[in-house]
């Protein structure tokens, strides 16, 4: 007599249900094999906790598994596992719980971020639905651990499905697929062992298929794990060698080099997560341009993602490894992502424990390592800030949260020496006296270090950093100050350099002195300069350029201009090293005309010092060589 066959009509559409998988929650269609994968593992997982109190639901089945068995014939995949199975109330109500609710319903619940109803994968919900993605039917057999009674559920997903009694003989649930004309590949072995190795190659238990191997008499059956059941970011690190972790990095971010350094970590509390994050040792040809992340990310060791933004801000762009989280869904989408809770939870951390792993760079000193094939002592922090401080640098500007921390970590040349040095190193130095910390900007190294903005510095004992990079400014003005000290732009405003009454008293003399002079300079100069003055700022030039305190630098206008912005020309503060021979002889010029052409020298030479070139390049060699025929 054949078994009782029961009708169930969806309350939903399920049509309207279906587009709302494939259209919201899917970009591919290959990652039906994960979510029923998962759901398999989740079963599995549940049986795995009751057993520890009920010794009997295993039964003399304790070997644990997936299995996959492909019918080319029949044109059928069959996902297969042991674990807790399910009863004829429970396929009812776990397979239809996306269809009974309503894709309306569902809308709303995405809408509202109701986490308990978007994760509906481990309960064969919209993850199960991803079957009729490549399936034209699906055939379910399930046996609930402890039970006699095998059930089977069946739909084409046309507004109803079937229940009826079935035989299975071991506990546990079988999805059988019946797939559709262009989804016949998923019945073949490779196509379904390169899912299986991307998105499920870390899921727990062992995913096992039956291969054929050899030909002839020597054609042979067996089975293969095709996953490696434990990922090395969810073992202990004392069970992880430096090998392992160096292997693991080549094969995820596919680097022919070593990493520089790594960072392990298991977070437990209220959000429970798990990450493996590594330093390349050197930068990628296009990573200044790059806008993707390098870390992927996992649900319970399933494969979500491999450029997880949300969970990696821009700035840490150069990071590779792969964080593993037990709270997201794992159908979790982009816009679910940018609106989660757990996501703001997880990139704090990446943040956090990079910038732990970064710090602890930092206070090392050398070590012995390969550069170039040669073993030599190096500072490993110094490497990586040669390939990625721009990046940190950005980090500084865009990431109010972590600008403390990362402005402990940037470095900048200096006119100490010829090395790297921190905020930290400047500070320690810095004479008794000395109020700020100074810094200088320019094209290159050489001429910030002879610019002339710096000689009254130096030649009171003060440090100053040489900032080359063009958006060093920017990351300083989003800074202000460090350690309590702020930063004073060597170039901008007035110094305001401590001095004796003495030469307080000779400083308001020269200005006074020479105040007819730099009138007569402000006339000819009347379209470029917005004012000209006697400077403490000079010991060996006769004059330079300064901005207003809180004006552009001639450097960050020109960087905009380069980059295409429409900068107005600001007018530049003239100063003037009144000791100095040139500004003597000047004052001492009586024809306009020549007094003209002498400060139009004057002002291109300040131009040229600071990195600029004179607006007439013409007019000003045409000056030169007037000046030396002696004319």
């Amino acid at each position: 007599m054949s078994a009782t066959v029961e009708k169930h009509v969806f309350q939903a559409e399920v049509n309207e249900v279906l587009s709302l998988v494939v259209n919201s929650l899917y970009s591919h269609r290959e990652v039906f094999l994960r979510e029923l994968i998962s759901n398999a593992a989740d079963a599995i997982d549940q049986l795995n906790f009751r057993a520890l109190t009920e010794h009997a639901l295993l039964g003399d089945d304790k070997e644990l598994r997936i299995e996959l068995v492909r019918d080319a014939k029949a044109n059928t995949l069959t996902i297969r596992d042991n674990g807790i199975g399910m009863t004829r109330d429970e396929l009812i109500g776990h397979l239809g719980t996306i269809a009974r609710s309503g894709s309306k319903k569902l809308m709303q619940a995405l809408t509202a971020e109701q986490k308990k109803d978007i994760a509906l994968i481990g309960q064969f919900g919209v993850g199960f639905y991803s079957s009729f993605l490549v399936a034209d039917s699906v055939t379910v057999v399930s046996r609930k651990a402890g039970s006699d009674e095998t059930w089977v559920w069946e739909s084409q997903a046309k507004g109803e499905f079937e229940i009826r009694s079935g035989d299975r003989r071991t506990r546990g649930t079988d999805v059988i697929l019946h797939l559709k004309d262009d989804a016949k590949e998923y019945a073949q072995e490779w196509p379904v062992r390169e899912v299986v190795h991307k998105y499920s190659d870390y899921v727990r238990w062992p995913i096992r298929m039956e291969v054929e191997r050899g030909a002839g008499d020597d054609k042979k059956v067996e089975w293969q794990t095709l996953n490696q059941a434990r990922a090395l970011w969810t073992r202990p690190k004392s069970e992880v060698d430096d090998a392992q972790y160096r292997e693991f990095y080549k094969s995820l971010s596919h680097d022919w080099q070593e990493p520089l350094a790594w960072t392990h970590f298991k977070v437990e509390g209220a959000h429970e997560l798990t990450g493996l994050l590594f330093l390349p040792t050197k930068a990628p040809f296009d990573l200044v341009d790059r806008r993707k992340g390098g870390v992927r990310l996992f649900v319970k060791r399933v494969f979500i993602m491999d450029d997880a933004q949300e969970i990696v801000p821009e700035w840490l762009r150069f990071v590779r490894g792969v964080v593993d989280s037990e709270d997201l869904p794992l159908n979790v989408s982009r816009e679910i992502l940018q609106k989660d809770a757990t996501t703001r939870f997880i990139r704090k951390q990446v943040v956090g424990k990079t910038l732990s792993l970064l710090e602890e760079l930092a206070a090392e000193g050398e070590t012995e390592r390969e550069v170039d094939g040669e073993q030599t002592k190096v500072r490993r922090y110094e490497q990586f800030w040669a390939e990625f401080g721009r990046m940190l640098k950005e980090g500084v500007y865009h990431d109010l949260d972590a600008r403390d921390r990362l402005a402990k970590l940037l470095r900048f040349r200096s006119s100490h020496d010829d090395g790297w040095h921190g905020l930290a190193d400047y500070v320690s130095r810095m004479p008794a006296d000395q109020k700020s910390i100074y810094y200088v900007a320019a094209d290159s190294l050489p001429t910030a270090k002879a610019s002339p903005h710096i000689e009254a510095l130096k030649q009171r004992g003060y440090e100053v950093m040489l900032m080359t990079d063009s958006i060093d400014e920017w990351i300083v003005d989003a800074l202000r100050e460090y350690a309590d000290k702020p930063l004073v732009s060597a170039a901008k405003g007035a110094l305001d350099l401590p001095e004796t009454d003495a030469q307080k008293q000779k400083k308001e003399a020269q200005q006074k002195e020479l105040a007819p002079m730099l009138e007569r300079v402000q006339k000819a100069l009347e379209a470029r300069v917005k004012t000209v003055r006697v400077t403490d700022r000079l010991t060996d030039s006769p004059a330079c350029l300064v901005s207003d305190e809180a004006g552009m630098s001639a450097r960050q206008e020109r960087v905009l201009r380069e980059a295409g912005h429409d900068v107005p020309l600001q007018k530049r503060i003239l100063e003037l090293n009144a000791d100095h021979a040139v500004v003597k002889k000047l004052q001492a010029i009586a024809d306009e005309a020549q007094f003209a052409d002498w400060s139009a020298l004057l002002y291109d030479q300040a131009l040229l010092a600071e990195g600029s070139l004179p607006a007439d390049p013409a007019a000003f060699s045409r000056r030169v060589a007037a000046l030396m025929a002696g004319t």
